[in-house]
């Protein structure tokens, strides 16, 4: 799935820079940084921009999950077209949140920071929401998650191609 994702925006924004693509993908939720460091290695996009692309691109919807996600659901399920989907978000976000209730940092930086499908910066802020964990306390956990994903997106991405284009 994340395959088909990357493909449908390199294509779709196809004419752009490419730092540009990788930039918005790792924005996107689902994709977020994991995407666009995928996305910057097919694109040949050196390491070194796309570290700071992808990170900055995945940070900057994090304030704006955590100020306004509890208010635009609430508002959201007081409609009867959105309330079923909202709903399910909950309903999903939560399912993966035993160990982040247990560990509170270490379960949103592990959550965060493990490419796992349905984890990411995204779904830790909102699962980091949805417990009510204080913002100041989410954020650092998040922010090194990131680093955590980053560290191992660039090994997946770009040092195991390298290694085996050497052998």
């Amino acid at each position: 799935m994340t395959d088909t994702l990357i493909n449908f925006f390199t294509e779709t924004l196809a004419g752009l820079p490419k730092e540009l693509i990788v930039f918005i993908i790792s924005m996107v939720p689902i994709l977020e940084l994991r995407g666009g460091i995928v996305a910057a290695s097919l694109l040949g996009v050196s390491i070194t921009k796309a570290i700071p692309i992808c990170i900055i691109g995945n940070i900057i919807p994090i304030p704006f999950i955590m100020m306004f996600i509890r208010p635009i659901f609430d508002f959201l399920k007081k409609t009867k077209l959105l309330k079923g989907l909202v709903e399910k978000i909950e309903k999903k976000s939560l399912e993966k949140s035993d160990k982040i209730k247990k560990y509170e940092f270490w379960g949103l930086l592990l959550f965060v920071g493990i490419p796992l499908p349905g984890t990411g910066a995204w779904t830790g802020s909102l699962i980091a929401v949805l417990l009510e964990i204080k913002p100041k306390k989410a954020v650092l956990p998040i922010f090194l998650g990131l680093i955590l994903a980053t560290i191992i997106m660039c090994i997946v991405s770009y040092f195991i191609p390298w290694v085996i284009k050497s052998i």
